[in-house]
């Protein structure tokens, strides 16, 4: 079934005018849907959700409509003590009535209302952006603290669970063409040393679940800063976006990764690793901004291991990215030959970095907790 004749089918006034691929997002199929009736016009964003990624599509849009009422009723209840208009998207129904759209090929598509005059980042480009970035994280993840789990599916089993990823490593690094693509360069199996000298690292947060310091609670799961949304007239951030990964989980997955991907000037695809530093002003900013909204709720323990979450993430991701290259770069999509190595140098990179300046890192959380 065409785009174009899912969208006429979610409850949306008006007749069709055209359609726009939106973004540049690499998992699911979106486009800017643009309704006009004689006296209006109406603009909501449509997605074909990626089932090679999403398995079971209906279980994402449950959590995706439990979490979004939720989080809805809590901001409505604050509005009026708040210094902004907070938003998050709404899903929209059908025609009849469904939260989302099965065509014929099985393929899911679901209709979310537009944030409008709003901006992201590519990267963060001022300590007031890291603020907003911060702010925007913290608001999302204390006004759903108290989402029941009950009601939340795990639609992405092991995900950000670091020692699943080694184990992962360990199988593509026994297949013959893992140790062919390990030992065909120097760089490669200087990346291998790093890894077997940070073994001890990847279950620092699973062993603090497992011993009933960390709990679980609904996180976003994919905060990067490209899905903070920064109100174009205030300045201030007023929402996050792509509610895909929303899950139970420990928080401190989301606040690893929002870190990792705000405070690396670099960015993750650079070859230049002389430019791959942690920023901690930006980290600084960051913070400040996350605990002025997430400080209500964490706990002592959450507190503790939130030096170890920044870490951890930056190794994480830079181990998958590895695993992916020894493996033949099966699950992240290159556009040139040996795209994942760098990727996950970069990565490793930023988890140095994380280690040299951890004495700043820990000052700054101390000082803000």
């Amino acid at each position: 079934m065409s785009a174009s004749k899912v969208a006429t089918q979610f409850d949306v006034p008006g007749r069709l005018v055209t359609l726009q691929p939106l973004g540049a997002g690499n998992v699911n199929d979106t486009y800017r849907v643009i309704m006009r009736t004689t006296f209006s016009e109406e603009q909501f964003v449509l997605q074909k959700i990626n089932q090679a990624v999403f398995k079971d599509p209906a279980a994402v849009m449950s959590n995706m409509k439990i979490v979004t009422d939720f989080a809805h009723q809590r901001i409505e209840e604050e509005a009026e003590e708040s210094d902004r208009i907070w938003q998050l998207p709404r899903v929209i129904t059908t025609k009849n009535g469904d939260d989302y759209v099965v065509d014929e090929d099985g393929e899911y598509w679901r209709g979310l209302s537009m944030i409008a005059s709003t901006k992201s980042y590519e990267k963060v480009e001022s300590p007031e952006v890291a603020t907003e970035a911060g702010r925007v994280l913290g608001h999302f993840q204390r006004i759903i603290s108290e989402c029941p789990l009950d009601d939340l599916q795990d639609t992405l089993p092991g995900f950000h669970i670091t020692p699943d990823y080694l184990k992962n490593y360990d199988v593509a690094l026994e297949q013959e063409k893992g140790q062919e693509l390990l030992n065909i360069s120097m760089e490669a199996m200087r990346l291998g040393r790093f890894v077997e000298n940070r073994r001890d690292l990847v279950s620092v947060l699973q062993d603090a679940y497992d011993a009933g310091k960390l709990q679980l609670r609904p996180i976003h799961g994919d905060p990067k800063i490209t899905n903070i949304m920064i109100d174009q007239f205030t300045g201030k951030g007023t929402c996050i976006i792509d509610l895909d990964t929303v899950k139970p989980g420990l928080i401190h997955y989301d606040f690893g990764d929002a870190v990792r991907s705000s405070c690396n000037p670099a960015g993750e695809e650079t070859s230049d690793l002389s430019e791959v530093f942690f920023d901690v002003d930006l980290f600084e900013a960051l913070v400040k901004g996350y605990l002025r909204e997430a400080g209500a709720f964490l706990t002592e323990a959450d507190n503790q291991y939130l030096f170890d979450s920044i870490r951890l993430i930056a190794f994480e991701l830079g181990l998958r990215f590895f695993a992916d290259y020894l493996a033949g770069d099966v699950y992240f999509k290159t556009v040139y030959e040996g795209q994942n190595l760098n990727r996950a140098r970069v990565q490793f990179a930023l988890c140095e970095s994380i280690e040299a300046r951890e004495p700043k890192i820990r000052r700054v959380l101390e000082a803000h907790i």
